[in-house]
């Protein structure tokens, strides 16, 4: 049985408090406002009308879900049980479309539904493997101090001010600056930062989270490479790996052991030291219109069948939900 919102009509018109009812509990959203966050994050992307809260900038893809051997020992959802058609997006983070696909700080985002009559099965996952906030109220203020002033730029000092308050919102930037430019959206690792719970057909269950791993290794851009890219170059480096053959990554998913938090999306857990079982590989086959992955939203946690559970602690994967919602209407207006 799918998860439901409780009042996500009223949220999405601007409640002050967003919750989910995740694996038969109430997480409540730290009294966040969603609109709120969105506006936020609209601001620091210039307001432009049209476009995503965030990945406004990102290409439409298809494909297809192949389960591994040892995905139904770990989750009885219907994904892990046969082939399923997949509908994707890759996109760059934030609100602003005119971003450059050579910026450095920002996560590249995969989000996907994998289709199934039964019940879809939507991840979204980001090229980094920690958020950028803790809870809803912190997202609010990191996106805030983000807002262009008069001269069209943010103020760096209180960006800087607030990345001292906040250490633990400076965790993302810093593993996405230590790394070079991503040459392909088929060439860089992807991470789900929030924890699920599989359960079998037997009722175990187990806490992981989960990793895309491309099977192209990780492509980054020198910075000779940097200077002969224009401004915007994955749609087209897509294109053109595609009419090659598919773009594959294996989904993976990273156990996890006693005292691995669950509730905060800016920790790591130490990956290296952790056991993986492999669920299948993605296979992109084709560029889609922008329209099919327009008409809806790629929500995490309303579209997760039997089998696979979003945390019950974790206030970022709850305000996810209403968020989308207030995206959604706007991007819709």
């Amino acid at each position: 049985m799918r998860r439901k919102i409780i009042g996500s009509t009223v949220v999405a018109t601007g409640c002050a408090v967003a919750l989910a009812a995740v694996s038969g509990n109430v997480v409540r959203a730290e009294e966040a406002d969603a609109a709120s966050i969105v506006g936020a994050q609209f601001a620091a992307g210039g307001n432009k009308p049209g476009v995503r809260a965030s990945g406004a900038k990102g290409v439409c893809v298809s494909g297809q879900f192949t389960p591994s051997a040892e995905a139904a020992s770990l989750s009885k959802a219907p994904q892990f049980a046969k082939s399923v058609p997949v509908t994707a997006r890759f996109s760059m983070g934030g609100s602003n479309p005119k971003v450059s696909d050579k910026a450095k700080p920002v996560t590249r985002g995969f989000a996907m539904r994998l289709r199934d009559p039964a019940g879809d099965l939507v991840l979204v996952i980001i090229s980094a493997p920690v958020f950028s906030a803790r809870t809803p109220q912190q997202l609010f203020e990191f996106a805030s101090v983000r807002a262009p002033g008069p001269d069209g730029k943010p103020d760096a000092e209180k960006i800087k001010a607030f990345g001292v308050a906040n250490p633990e919102t400076t965790k993302q930037a810093a593993w996405l600056n230590a790394r070079p430019v991503p040459a392909s959206y088929a060439g860089v690792d992807y991470w789900g930062v929030h924890a699920y719970t599989l359960t079998n057909a037997r009722n175990e269950a187990n806490v992981v989270k989960l990793k895309t791993v491309a099977a192209a290794g990780q492509l980054g851009l020198s910075e000779d490479d940097i200077k002969t890219k224009p401004d915007s170059f994955y749609a087209d480096e897509l294109k053109e790996r595609l009419a090659q053959g598919p773009a594959t990554f294996s989904l993976v998913a990273i156990r996890g052991e006693a005292g691995d938090p669950t509730a905060d999306p800016t920790v790591m857990w130490p990956e290296d030291s952790r056991k993986t079982t492999p669920l299948g590989t993605i296979a992109i086959h084709a560029l889609e219109p922008d329209a099919t992955c327009d008409a809806a939203t790629f929500d995490p946690v309303v579209d997760l069948p039997a089998g696979i559970a979003g945390p019950a602690d974790d206030p970022m994967f709850a305000i996810r939900s209403p968020a989308y919602a207030v995206s959604l209407s706007r991007r819709s207006q």
